[in-house]
């Protein structure tokens, strides 16, 4: 890899491989990596007058099911380079030219977004589009409260409360103020999201859709008279890891992960985070789910937040069931979808092979909303 020494800013060397704290970053091993042309990268940065600058390869973060993400030292400082995953992928998803507007745009009135520095959509360097954005260090809290982080009691209080502040604040932002008031179709929203993911549900499972998916996209396709939607800018994929803490505050550092944000309901949001909230006495599925230590540690439920959140915002929350049922349908389709990506070759990860059991468990929990059984 060339390993060109021009650098603007600051001159200074930064420690390679960065920071590995019990705050820092996991990272793969290099053998589990997935590979990138780091010379063709490289060559492609010099020509706009940027230069990778680090003694070493940048390296993979180890979190994640979907798009690949590395970090990398440019110009001299620490930044993070994003692309889709290799292998095909959902219509829709994964998408870094809709991720790089975002984040050229929200820091402004959003500063927990990190600023998108440069987006590629020629193929021909790394073989996807991609882009490259700040670097915000800090702690990300996945399915398993970090222990140094348990040990405080009941960290959940705190953390549930900034994860509702954070939904309350985006939805605040005026997407004309950072153009993107020309993102998504909001007229509609509601209708063409639930069709949408159906449509996936139904090429995740490849032909052979469980019966209770008819179910419940008939429970959705009728008239539930539902308060009018408003429109917002909505992350659509809000939740706990994709949120940068401080270590030692526990205040948030940073919200990741846009390639999915839109204008449109903002209940819809506030679903997509419950479809991932755990609670002690939750089905199997949602166990195993494991996507924020929710069941415990102080969290509140499920109930409580959208409580919270409603009263922040002055929402109507009187027909929130049909969001529930469809936030918890959507969460199965995703890892449906990752589980039949595993199936056909394009990831390689061993997590995904159980993820077509999980998919029909998490399937069967959005029947459970239909029929009131769990909020």
């Amino acid at each position: 890899m060339p390993t060109n020494k021009r650098r603007t800013g600051s001159n200074a060397v930064l420690r390679w491989p960065p920071d590995r704290s019990v705050a820092g970053p996991a990272f793969k091993s290099r053998d589990a990596e997935v590979k990138q042309d780091w010379v063709a990268l490289d060559r492609y940065l010099w020509e706009r007058g940027h230069a990778l600058t680090g003694a070493e390869p940048p390296q993979q973060f180890a979190s994640g099911f979907g798009n690949i993400n590395y970090l990398l030292e440019m110009d001299g400082a620490l930044r993070v380079l994003r692309r889709p995953p290799t292998g095909p992928v959902p219509p829709g998803a994964n998408d870094m030219g809709r991720e790089s507007k975002i984040l050229s745009g929200l820091w402004r009135e959003f500063p927990l977004a990190p600023k998108c520095l440069l987006f590629c959509d020629d193929k021909a360097v790394l073989g996807a589009p991609f882009f490259i954005m700040e670097y915000r260090p800090g702690l990300v809290i996945g399915g398993e409260m970090p222990a140094e982080v348990a040990a405080r009691g009941t960290p959940g209080v705190q953390i549930g409360e900034t994860l509702v502040t954070l939904l309350y604040d985006l939805h605040r932002v005026d997407p004309a103020t950072v153009g993107l008031d020309d993102m998504g179709r909001p007229e509609g929203f509601r209708e063409r999201t639930a069709a949408g993911w159906f449509k996936r549900a139904r090429l995740a499972w490849d032909g052979e859709p469980p019966a209770v998916l008819d179910e419940i996209e008939a429970w959705l396709a009728v008239d539930r008279k539902l308060p009018a939607a408003e429109t917002t800018f909505l992350h659509n994929d809000f939740k706990l890891d994709n949120v940068v803490l401080d270590p030692k505050s526990l205040d948030p550092v940073a919200v990741l992960d846009w390639d999915m944000g839109t204008r449109g309901d903002p209940l819809v949001d506030l679903g997509a985070m419950l479809g991932y909230w755990t609670e002690a006495g939750d089905p199997e599925a949602m166990q195993q789910l494991k996507q924020m230590p929710t069941g415990g540690y102080g969290f509140p439920s499920r109930e409580a937040i959208a409580q919270d959140y409603a009263a922040r915002a002055g929402r109507d929350l009187s027909g929130f069931k049909w969001y529930r049922v469809l936030t918890t349908f959507r969460v199965a389709v995703i890892f449906q979808q990752l589980h039949r990506r595993y199936r056909e070759g394009g990831a390689g990860d061993p997590r995904f092979m159980k993820f077509g059991s999980l998919a029909e468990g998490l399937l069967e929990l959005s029947h459970e909303v239909v029929q009131d059984r769990i909020f």
